[in-house]
C-alpha cells in the first residue's frame, strides 16, 4: 500500500469518529436543561411566547431532531457551521478570523515542546545520574505538575509587572507570543523530556549501539544519528497528541494572557450561551485532533523505514 492509499484509508476511517463528534456537538444544544431559546436570551430578558416561537422557527428548533441534525451535518460538510446568535455572523467566518492567532501560538509552543523537550531529554539520558540529569528531570517534574493558568499568572506578575521584561497581554508581535507560548508548551516539553530520556537510556544499551562504538564512531554520531533516531517513535506519538491538547490548552492560556484566538472565542461563546458557535469550535478541535494523529502515523515511516503502510 502506498502513502496516498494509506492516507485515503485513514481519512475514511476517521469519518465515523467525526460523525460521533458532530452528534455530540449537535446534542449540546438539546441536552442542556431548559428551553434552548430561553438559555440564549439574556438573563434579565423575559420575552413573550410569540418572540420565542419566532426564534425557534428561525433557528429551526421547531423541526424534528433528525431533520435538524441532517441540516447541521450537511452544512458542516459544506463549511457552513450556522450563524452566531450573539454576533449575527456566520460561525465559519468568526472561527477563521481568530484561528490564525491560535495557530501562531500553537506553532511557538510546539517548537518549544520539540526543541527543548528532545534536547534536554537527550542530555539527561546521555548523562544519566549526573547533576545535569537531576536538574533536568527536576524541572521536568515541575513542568508536568504545574497548571497552565498558575504558570501564566506567575510569568505575568514577575516578567510583565514586576520586572517589565516583555509585554504580556494582547497579540500582534513576536514578543507578545513568548510568554503565552512558553506557558502553553512548558508542560509538553517536560513530558517529552522525560519520555526522551527513558527511551535514550533503553536504546543506548542496545547491541547496535555497542557495534557503532566498536567501529570507532564519535559519541555524538552514535547518540544523534543512531540512538536518537530509534528513540523518536514514542516521542513523535506524544508530539502528535500535544497538537490536539494544545487546542484545548489554548482555552486557558489565551484567556490568561487576554489574547484573541479560538480558546478565548470558545469562552466568550459559552458565557454568552452562543451554542451554534460552541458547536462549530468543538467540531474544529476534534477535526484538528484526528488529523494530528494521521500526521503522526505518516511521519513514522520517515523516521523508521522498517515501518510499512501495509
Amino acid at each position: 500500500m502506498g502513502l496516498w492509499q494509506y492516507i485515503v484509508k485513514r481519512l475514511i476511517q476517521m469519518i465515523p469518529v467525526l460523525l460521533g463528534v458532530s452528534i455530540v456537538a449537535f446534542l449540546m444544544l438539546h441536552i442542556t436543561p431548559g428551553d434552548p431559546v430561553q438559555l440564549m436570551l439574556p438573563d434579565d430578558e423575559i420575552p413573550d411566547e410569540a418572540t420565542m416561537e419566532h426564534m425557534r422557527e428561525e433557528l429551526g428548533l421547531n423541526r424534528p431532531l433528525p431533520v435538524q441534525y441532517f441540516d447541521f451535518l450537511s452544512g458542516a460538510v459544506r463549511g457552513d457551521l450556522g450563524r452566531s446568535i450573539r454576533r449575527d455572523r456566520p460561525v465559519t467566518l468568526l472561527i477563521l478570523r481568530d484561528l490564525p492567532y491560535t495557530i501562531e501560538l500553537g506553532i511557538v509552543a510546539l517548537l518549544m515542546v520539540a526543541v527543548v523537550g528532545i534536547t534536554t531529554g537527550v542530555i539527561a539520558g546521555v548523562r544519566a545520574g549526573s547533576l545535569m540529569d537531576t536538574l533536568t528531570m527536576g524541572a521536568a517534574m515541575l513542568g508536568v505538575s504545574m497548571p497552565n493558568f498558575w504558570l501564566g499568572l506567575v510569568l505575568i506578575y514577575w516578567l510583565g509587572v514586576r520586572w517589565a521584561v516583555v509585554p504580556v497581554l494582547g497579540e500582534g508581535t513576536m514578543s507578545q507570543l513568548l510568554l503565552p507560548g512558553f506557558t502553553l508548551g512548558f508542560s509538553g516539553a517536560a513530558t517529552i523530556a522525560r519520555v526522551t530520556r527513558s527511551t535514550i537510556l533503553e536504546v543506548m544499551g542496545s547491541d547496535y549501539i555497542r557495534t557503532a562504538r566498536a567501529k570507532g564512531l564519535a559519541e555524538r554520531t552514535v547518540t544523534y544519528r543512531h540512538a536518537l533516531r530509534n528513540a523518536l517513535i514514542p516521542v513523535v506519538t506524544l508530539l502528535g497528541l500535544r497538537i490536539g491538547q494544545m487546542m484545548a490548552g489554548s482555552v486557558v492560556v489565551e484567556n490568561v494572557f487576554f489574547r484573541r484566538g479560538i480558546g478565548r472565542l470558545v469562552i466568550l461563546s459559552l458565557t454568552g450561551k452562543d451554542f451554534p458557535l460552541v458547536q462549530g469550535i468543538v467540531l474544529l478541535m476534534a477535526t484538528a485532533y484526528v488529523l494530528a494523529n494521521l500526521l503522526v502515523d505518516v511521519v513514522y515511516s520517515f523516521i523508521d523505514p522498517r515501518i510499512s503502510y501495509n
